[in-house]
């Protein structure tokens, strides 16, 4: 607000031409909004205002973005905060873990209170069917693949099983494939990384260890049922430290 708005703004309420009040309170309160949009996050209080932004954002958020958002303490910073944070969270038996996942660093429930998370949220979430499981585990290993390529590994039609998974948004369109017919390209999403608890693709077990990639993605998906209470994905095993910070991809 400016100085000539203050003074006829104090001249219309009190009609005596007095306005020196008025301003220095107008110039205090414009004085404490400039402090606080400057004021930079203490050491101490670090790891409240990263619980904070975590808690209100639910969905994975990468290092990088929340050094962005603190505009203050530089990388190492917050990195150093998110592994006390998380190493508080197992040290006190608090009902919370950070683990790391599609990329970014989330706040889910504890995995050892899933069974009164799924009384509240009523039951437990839907499974995937055998179909859907099989062709997630194809898009997942063998991305980007269309679906004739699916379809030639299936032996069967995967265009409803497609749609369906891309309406889970579990897989997305890349683009299409520079071949005859310009088939659609598929790959895997974020959701899929946060629903089998993974920080990123290249994260998948080796299909030479595992054999059947549908059958990786199976144990994946019983042990994640209900275990979060911020989304249908699960939290990490409470023996299994947050991953080193130090990453922002």
């Amino acid at each position: 607000m400016g100085a000539d708005l203050a003074i006829e703004l104090e001249e219309h309420v009190n009609g005596n031409g007095r306005h020196g009040a008025l301003v220095d309170a107008l110039s205090h309160v414009e004085s404490d909004e400039a402090k606080d949009e400057v004021e930079a996050v203490d050491e101490a209080g670090l790891g409240a205002v990263i619980e904070s932004m975590l808690l209100a954002s639910g969905a994975p958020v990468p290092l990088a973005r929340l050094v962005d958002a603190l505009e203050g303490p530089d990388r190492r910073e917050v990195a150093a905060a998110l592994r006390a944070l998380g190493a508080s969270y197992e040290r006190e038996g608090r009902g919370l873990r950070l683990v790391y996942v599609a990329g970014g660093y989330q706040l889910r429930s504890a995995p050892e209170h899933a069974r009164w998370v799924r009384r509240l949220l009523g039951g437990r979430p839907p499974r995937l069917s055998r179909p859907l499981l099989e062709t997630l585990a194809i898009v997942a290993y063998r991305q980007p693949c269309t679906r004739p390529e699916i379809e030639a590994i299936r032996g069967v039609d995967a265009d409803a099983v497609l749609a369906s998974l891309v309406e889970r948004r579990l897989i997305r369109i890349l683009g299409r494939k520079d071949a005859p017919g310009r088939p659609i390209l598929y790959g895997t999403t974020k959701d899929f990384l946060e629903v089998f608890d993974l920080p990123d693709v290249q994260a998948l077990p080796p299909l030479g260890e595992l054999g059947d990639g549908a059958e990786a993605l199976v144990a994946r998906a019983e042990a994640a049922a209900g275990t979060s209470g911020v989304s249908d994905a699960t939290a990490a095993p409470a023996d299994d430290p947050p991953p080193d910070p130090g990453r922002d991809d």
